[in-house]
């Protein structure tokens, strides 16, 4: 893998002069700010350079690499009134090659910041939840995993996400598919234009994120992004994924449950974890980013795991509700018969012909609780059309959950099994009631 290089020339300012080259120290701290959505990661690289007094020159080459020429800028840290940074430029017929022009009033060595945009580096989150052997509450753990195919290393790098849109960043993404800067033979390059809009762009942007304060949900017109830091520093080679740590929070509680709907599910019965994130479920501190969720519980004292299920979730702002899917369970077996069927109530028209009728079906649910747990279920049920009417069994909660369906909500406990019988008339054709 080639590094990226960047030289400091101490000498006049020439660049069809004979010079010579001292490569420069390493870096002091680099800083990536990664935004996924348009594949854009501003990089703040700070070095130490040794200005003399007079005119200075940086050679910068982004060899093998996806930096974005056309956001580069080099500010220094301090004495900024001594410092001027003149120009830069891409010399004719030399590719991935830039120059700085730097004149100063002062010899000295200088803290400067080197920022652009590069791509190839990306994220992902994912989470891993432990319930607890109860199953009231769970351990969730927040990790990011992040691919560097950038062309560059990255050591010691703090490492900061964006999650959500940028409307500016999305219009960068846009203009981004540019031509080199130094001009290629056989290629036309757009107006100038087109450089200096995107410019502008590059310039706000970068004081967009250079100033987003960790923890703090930013909204500008349609779009809401929330910027993510992650503790600590970590090396980024390139080619390398690397999974870092990004939350653990323990004894959330949650609410662990089972469902069964024929038409959605099959007659499988489905579990389901259900919690918030919010400060009553000791979250609530930030948005967290789309990902996938895995469940395990505990199984014994000794911390032996059971692996339960996966959902992958979307971007969870604060205070919404998660409901997790886990797959089939096999821990409850729900059973629905139908008992009895029979028409009646008929109308006719004038006719003489049937007009309309009242169905009339009587089920019988069975419900068996294979765990030593006390356990929840809903069970819904869907009706063709919403003209009907119920009647259920005592000491059986339920209620209409829209026009066409029910809901029942049954606890149970361990090893416990339970049935009820519900009557159902559909009217039919013509009739209402």
């Amino acid at each position: 893998m080639k590094k990226l290089f960047i030289f400091f020339i101490l000498l006049i300012f020439n660049l069809f002069a004979k010079i010579d080259l001292v490569t420069l120290p390493s870096r002091e701290k680099v800083q990536l700010t990664i935004y996924n959505s348009a594949d854009l990661t501003l990089v703040r690289d700070e070095r130490i350079l040794t200005l003399k007094k007079g005119e200075n020159s940086l050679q910068f080459s982004w060899a093998n690499t996806l930096i974005d020429p056309t956001s580069l800028e080099l500010i220094p840290k301090q004495d900024i009134t001594s410092i001027n940074i003149s120009q830069l430029i891409f010399p004719p017929r030399v590719n991935e090659l830039g120059i700085w022009k730097i004149d100063s009033k002062i010899s000295k060595k200088i803290p400067f910041e080197i920022s652009y945009f590069t791509s190839g580096i990306s994220w992902e989150a994912f989470y891993i939840g432990t319930l607890s052997s109860d199953e009231k509450s769970m351990e969730l753990k927040g990790y990011v995993k992040v691919i560097n195919n950038s062309g560059e290393d990255y050591e010691n790098a703090s490492v900061r996400l964006v999650v959500g849109k940028i409307n500016l960043l999305e219009m960068i993404k846009v203009l981004a598919r540019r031509f080199p800067p130094y001009g290629t033979p056989g290629i036309i390059t757009p107006a100038p234009m087109v450089y200096e809009e995107k410019a502008e762009m590059v310039r706000a942007a970068k004081i967009l994120l250079a100033e987003a304060k960790e923890k703090e949900i930013i909204k500008e017109g349609v779009s809401e992004y929330f910027l993510y830091t992650i503790e600590g520093t970590e090396n980024l080679p390139n080619k390398w994924i690397k999974r870092l740590l990004s939350f653990s929070q323990k004894d959330i509680p949650v609410e662990y449950f089972y469902k069964y709907e024929e038409e959605r599910y099959g007659k499988s019965v489905r579990r389901f974890i259900k919690f918030a994130n919010d400060q009553i479920h000791k979250l609530g501190k930030e948005p967290l980013p789309d990902g996938l969720i895995k469940i395990f519980k505990y199984i014994n004292k000794e911390g032996n795991l059971s692996y339960i299920g996966s959902d992958r979730t979307k971007y969870i702002p604060i205070g919404e509700k998660v409901e997790l899917d886990l797959g089939e369970s096999k821990e409850l077996k729900i059973d629905i018969k139908l008992m009895d069927t029979k028409t009646k109530n008929y109308m006719f028209n004038k006719d003489g012909n049937i007009s309309g009728w009242e169905e009339e079906k009587i089920y019988k649910i069975k419900i068996t609780n294979y765990k030593n747990l006390p356990v929840k279920v809903e069970i819904k049920r869907n009706f063709p059309h919403q003209y009907w009417k119920i009647e259920v069994d005592k000491n059986i909660q339920w209620e209409k959950y829209d026009l066409v369906s029910v809901k029942f909500t049954l606890n149970l406990s361990p090893l416990e099994t339970r049935e009820f019988t519900y009557k159902i008339n559909l009217f039919e054709g013509d009739r209402r009631y």
